[in-house]
């Protein structure tokens, strides 16, 4: 492992990386990768206990913190407890990323190397750095797609973790990813008419954007002609606190001016940034099943007929021929599609895990169903589910949740 120090404000931060296993359990593959994670402590907290956190995505890094401000915006109530352990997961970030140069190893071989990025593989180097940091135990923080992660790394190595936290992301336990698709139209049409009833006059804007995205007429900055799935993916902003504010300041601008298009460039869930988030995004809920586009296949028949109805992170296969960054990704995206993922959790050992800490479950969340999650939620006996419609999925960011899970994990609060 190599280890380098750095002090930025009044924050002591140790990068780690470490050579791993691209392939865990297989001893006769050899071929390793980097995993880098930054360990992070304030002044007179350099013997707290450790907290894992667990980004969501999949196939984003970790923040970078800074202070005053605090970034990220729970930093200072993680710190007051814990020296915090900053994982880039495999693949993105420092940790051996995956991007554009990786496409010239052959669909095959990239497709394949892919497979291997998953939860269950994170959890097997965040058990790596467990063991080189010398903690017997540490706690987990898991937004969404990290709360996935938590489920697996409770699925396998339960003993390792002292509490688990988890922001919006107690997935499905066994489902298939049909089912929790279906579930997220449900919502993204309520989170839609909500939207329309308090800005009714945006329901016409969109209308007029997404007959402009059909007649070609959208056209961004880097050169996309925007389809109308495109456009209506713009939903997604409907998930977090405030995205609302973003999806109000845009329906304003006019679609010709260079606001507008940069704005919309910024506002679609999915670029190139981080190829992976959209190459294997449906593996994310594939609990032992293949993808094959689960998302567009359970689309609803009134999704079809009212271009007005808004989507979020509903993947589209056309996006691999209409974005210019995803163009390169088609083959792998679609060999990836038709891959039979392995189960990622283990119903009877999340029963028996003797887990114990909290959940912050949104009620309105749009990308974790409410109700698969309260499912979930059954199975972890120790870990207190904090019911709220005081924040959408991103309420990690509002600062106070954390706060909240902790002292509601340590008996100082009441769901």
């Amino acid at each position: 492992m190599s280890v380098t120090t750095r002090r930025l404000q009044d924050l002591t931060i140790d990068d780690h990386t470490l050579t791993l296993p691209l392939v865990w359990g297989d001893p006769d593959d050899a071929r390793t990768i980097d995993v880098h994670a930054a360990v992070v402590a304030r002044e007179g907290g350099e013997d707290l206990p450790y907290l894992l956190f667990l980004q969501g995505g999949p196939g984003h890094e970790a923040p970078r913190p800074f202070h005053a401000p605090a970034a990220p915006s729970w930093l200072d109530a993680a710190l007051e407890h814990h020296r915090v352990v900053l994982l880039d997961q495999r693949g993105t970030g420092l940790s051996t990323p995956v991007g554009d140069a990786d496409l010239e190893r052959g669909t095959e071989a990239l497709a394949e190397h892919i497979t291997h990025l998953r939860a269950d593989s994170i959890v097997r180097d965040a058990e790596a750095f467990r063991q080189e940091l010398g903690a017997g135990t540490w706690s987990v923080l898991g937004q969404s797609f990290g709360g996935f992660t938590t489920l697996s790394y409770l699925s396998t190595d339960a003993s390792s973790l002292e509490r688990v936290y988890l922001t919006g992301g107690l997935s499905a336990v066994g489902r298939h990813p049909d089912d929790v698709y279906a579930l997220t139209y449900e919502k993204l049409r309520q989170a839609s008419e909500r939207y329309y009833r308090r800005f009714p006059a945006h329901r016409d804007a969109v209308r007029r954007l997404v007959d402009l995205a059909d007649a070609g007429r959208l056209v961004l900055p880097d050169g996309e002609v925007v389809s109308p799935s495109r456009v209506r993916s713009i939903g997604h902003l409907l998930g977090s606190n405030d995205g609302w504010q973003t999806l109000w300041a845009l329906l304003e601008l006019p679609p010709h001016t260079n606001a507008f298009r940069y704005d919309l460039a910024g506002a679609m869930p999915f670029d190139a940034r981080n190829p992976l988030y959209f190459v294997f995004h449906e593996s994310s809920y594939a609990d032992g099943h293949a993808t094959r586009w689960s998302a567009e296949r359970t689309e609803p028949e009134d999704f079809c007929a009212d271009p007005t109805l808004l989507t979020g992170e509903h993947v589209r296969r056309e996006w691999l021929d209409t974005v210019p960054g995803l163009q390169p990704w088609r083959e792998v995206t679609v060999a990836l599609a038709d891959h039979e993922w392995p189960r990622v959790y283990d119903e009877a050992a999340l029963r028996a895990s003797g887990a114990r800490g909290a959940a912050a479950v949104y009620v309105n969340d749009l990308y974790v169903p409410f109700e698969y999650s309260m499912q979930t939620a059954t199975l972890l006996e120790g870990v207190t589910p904090w019911i709220t419609s005081e924040h959408e999925h991103n309420g990690l960011r509002a600062g106070d949740v954390l706060s909240r899970l902790i002292d509601i994990a340590h008996g100082r609060a009441v769901r």
